[in-house]
């Protein structure tokens, strides 16, 4: 079944098979999707306990004797930055809360730094072109970010290891390079957790701009969904060692582990950061949304609460993934026309079809009634050199909505590669 190796009669009657099983997809008018790494509503009802935990309570003060409806505190309740801590591995000290993105604080961070500036550097809008690395395929919403504020994106290779890590400490070396996008472990969208030399490497640089930053989204920090799970390496204790804390923001949040619209995000960085991070936020903001973090507290506890709470979306969340893989295995496992991630945790499968054909397959799919996330959003400016990664999301769908949403991706997959081959050889 290798399509290469095929005659072209045989590629003709496979495209046909093919075609006709498509059609009969398309005469359901089917409404699936599998556009963004949405939690399910089984995974939201997992933490509902979060919404009672304030029912009828009387006394709204943490154990610092701080009174959560009012104004203030604006790092955050301390008990809820102690979770973050052993959640992201860095002191609760050195940590700042916001509401529930994660993402909005990497935007003020951005934001910070082409307005403002960090370290005592002019502000990077007043610096000519800046840059910034971008791992690909990677997040599709830190490009945005980057991309709103006129920063020109440098894509690096990601490797089984990370970034190309040999890449980064050349492209470094360029002062107008003002930082990187990493998301360390179970990367959107391979799956790949950065390997420990690699981690150290990021460490160990030494940029030529001294406002260059490292935005560690740890996004699946605790998002494990396998008995193997992967380790990352503490970048935090790394830096330290190597005197390079003041290169990183650390970045975590709640959204996939209580409720997307009603989380806890976090910030990490070093002392010397969060002072310039503070003379922001303190007029940005008096304080976040403490009573949404007291009741975080009150349902979680601590991390061993945050840990058996995963277990829970690991139960739901892990038979999804197997019939992602299990489908894409039996449909396509033999025909040298696709690869794709084996995760052990994270949100996504990456696929690679073969070049030129992703923006095909995504065509084909939403004209059949099946949303997947656009061909090339997983590369800077939208743009996929080879036309060929497709991040796949199995989180949102019903286990039997993901079986047939499978299948029909696997059609379009033979469909385009036979195009594309039967095309070639014409």
């Amino acid at each position: 079944m290798n399509l290469r190796a095929m005659e072209p009669e045989q590629l003709r009657r496979l495209h046909e098979e093919a075609a006709q099983a498509y059609a009969r997809f398309q005469a359901r008018g089917l409404t699936l999707n599998m556009e963004r790494g949405k939690p399910c509503a089984e995974q939201l009802d997992l933490a509902l306990g979060v919404l009672e935990a304030l029912h009828a309570r009387s006394e709204f003060a943490n154990s610092r004797g701080d009174d959560s409806r009012n104004y203030g505190i604006w790092n955050g309740l301390r008990e809820m930055r102690e979770i973050f801590s052993d959640m992201m591995g860095v002191p609760a000290g050195d940590i700042i809360l916001g509401n529930n993105s994660s993402l909005q604080m990497m935007f003020d961070c951005i934001s910070q730094g082409y307005t403002h500036g960090y370290g005592g550097c002019e502000p990077w809008c007043r610096q000519g072109e800046i840059k910034f690395l971008c791992p690909a395929p990677g997040y599709d919403r830190h490009f945005a970010v980057t991309e709103y504020f006129g920063i020109r994106m440098i894509p690096v290779p990601m490797l089984k290891t990370g970034p190309d890590i040999d890449l980064v400490e050349q492209l470094v070396q360029d002062p107008s390079v003002k930082g990187i996008w990493c998301v360390p472990k179970y990367s959107n969208p391979t799956g790949i957790t950065y390997s420990d030399e690699t981690v150290r490497r990021f460490a160990a640089l030494h940029p030529a701009a001294e406002d260059f930053r490292i935005f560690w989204d740890n996004a699946y920090c605790v998002h494990d969904l396998t008995d193997t799970p992967d380790t990352l390496l503490d970048l935090y204790s790394a830096c330290e060692q190597a005197g390079t804390l003041d290169h990183v923001l650390f970045f975590a949040s709640t959204s996939k582990i209580s409720f997307p619209g009603a989380g806890v995000a976090a910030l990490g960085a070093s002392p010397a950061n969060i002072a310039a991070l503070k003379k922001r936020i303190t007029i940005q903001t008096i304080g976040p949304d403490k009573l949404n973090q007291l009741r975080h507290i009150l349902f979680l506890h601590d991390i061993h609460g945050v840990k058996q709470l995963m277990q829970g979306h690991r139960a739901i969340l892990e038979p999804k993934f197997n019939i992602v893989l299990d489908t894409l295995e039996k449909a396509l496992g033999d025909m040298d026309i696709a690869r794709w991630s084996h995760p052990n945790g994270g949100y996504f499968v990456n696929l690679d079809v073969m070049n030129g054909c992703a923006k095909r397959v995504v065509s084909l799919c939403s004209e059949a009634g099946l949303t997947l996330t656009g061909a090339g959003a997983t590369y800077p400016y939208g743009n996929d050199p080879n036309d060929s990664n497709i991040r796949i999301a199995p989180s949102f769908p019903p286990e039997e909505e993901l079986k047939e949403a499978m299948q029909l991706l696997c059609i379009c997959i033979v469909l385009a590669a036979t195009e594309k081959l039967l095309a070639e050889r014409a």
